[in-house]
């Protein structure tokens, strides 16, 4: 087996102050027990403390109940109009509420808003008995999806973030959630920056100070508990680019809401998103055998974004390699090569490249010729 290694240099100029160049800008102090700065767009962290050590959710858990509730949705097994019984468990919830009652209908719509701008550990339960018939059968699902995203350190007891032994994340799994959340469910996210929601003859503010601080901040969760402190995701959107934050363990709400600002201004100053490959665009062709067609075309399934230092752009330069023979079936999507990236000569990561169109298997007569060809490669 071959490898095939092809150099590309690009050039790509931003008008933008130098930064130096042996390292990323430092970040401001950061007043939490631990924090993380996140780029939506290239997936990357900025900055981060204390990123992977294990942190009490509190109310962010409802990131995760609100994520199975709106693929409950999308999987149609939930409506919005649809009416959710509250049971005497739901009703009885401690701490922050929406109000529901037994008696009184609610809708999924209805304790969805509740849920994520009221913060209503009422309207979790609901959502988790109308999705999965409990609580406990629900938590089991969020601890399967958390799997499934990648959030390798984190434990689900509850819908709510109630405090339980068995309930713990970190500032970057947390992140993974928020990223997924913004991605998977466009359609809802907008609720996330409503400031004031009212049920039941009582309107409640949302908590995200950052909705009054920030005309770009449209998100995204707060959480307190005596032991968790005080927590906030933010998320802002500056033009094309959007930034993540995570604050666990602030002092106090005002704290929380201020640092969570800071780390929103500086990767936004200190930092540019550079596309290096649109999608769909072409990064290059590779031979296929055994195929209808010949070559199948590499590229990126959505925009390709990097994040640098301002200044840094026009020191990219990216490496293709790829693995031959390729041999067909070769179905879209599947990875056909990776995409070394280096900065300033410096190691950024590498990146899976997919095949941007679907090459099938040739018939009996061209992969018999093929496999005779590949007897003298």
């Amino acid at each position: 087996m071959r490898s095939f290694v092809l150099l590309l240099s690009l050039c790509l100029c931003l008008a933008a102050p130098p930064v130096l160049a042996q390292g990323a800008p430092q970040p401001p102090g950061v007043a939490a027990k631990a924090w993380l700065l996140l780029d939506f767009s290239s997936n990357q962290i900025l900055a981060a403390e204390k990123s992977d050590e294990r942190i009490e959710p509190a109310s962010l858990t409802k990131l995760m109940t609100a994520y199975l509730s709106f693929a409950a949705l999308k999987q149609k097994t939930l409506a919005l109009n649809q009416p959710v019984p509250v049971s005497p468990r739901a009703w009885k919830q401690e701490g922050s509420r929406m109000f529901i009652e037994p008696n009184k209908p609610v809708t999924v719509d209805e304790l969805i808003h509740g849920m994520i701008i009221q913060s209503g550990n009422d309207a979790c339960v609901a959502l988790a008995e109308a999705i999965s018939g409990s609580e406990e059968v629900f938590a089991q699902m969020m601890n399967r999806e958390a799997q499934r995203l990648g959030m390798k350190n984190t434990s689900y007891a509850n819908s709510t973030g109630l405090s339980d032994p068995k309930h713990y994340t970190t500032a970057r799994d947390l992140s993974i959630l928020v990223a997924a959340l913004i991605r998977d469910f466009p359609e809802y996210y907008p609720i996330y920056s409503q400031r004031e929601y009212k049920y039941n003859n009582i309107t409640q503010a949302n908590r995200n100070r950052l909705l009054w601080m920030d005309t770009t901040a449209d998100g995204v969760k707060t959480g307190h508990t005596e032991a968790a402190g005080w927590c906030l995701i933010g998320s802002a959107k500056r033009g094309t680019r959007r930034l993540i934050s995570v604050v666990l363990g602030a002092a106090s709400d005002t704290v929380r809401a201020q640092e969570s600002q800071k780390l929103l201004n500086f990767g936004f100053l200190a930092y540019d998103s550079v596309t290096v490959y649109q999608k769909n665009q072409t990064v290059n062709e590779l031979r296929v055998w055994k195929g209808e067609k010949n070559t199948v075309r590499a590229g990126f399934l959505d925009d390709f974004v990097v994040t640098l230092p301002k200044g840094q752009a026009d020191k990219i330069k990216v490496q293709f390699i790829s693995q031959q023979p390729l041999m067909a079936p070769v179905q879209l999507g599947a990875r056909i090569g990776t995409l070394r990236v280096t900065v300033d000569d410096k190691p950024l990561g590498d990146y899976p490249v997919a095949a941007i169109e679907a090459v099938p298997v040739a018939g009996i007569f061209g992969r018999a010729v093929d496999t005779v060809r590949l007897w003298f490669q």
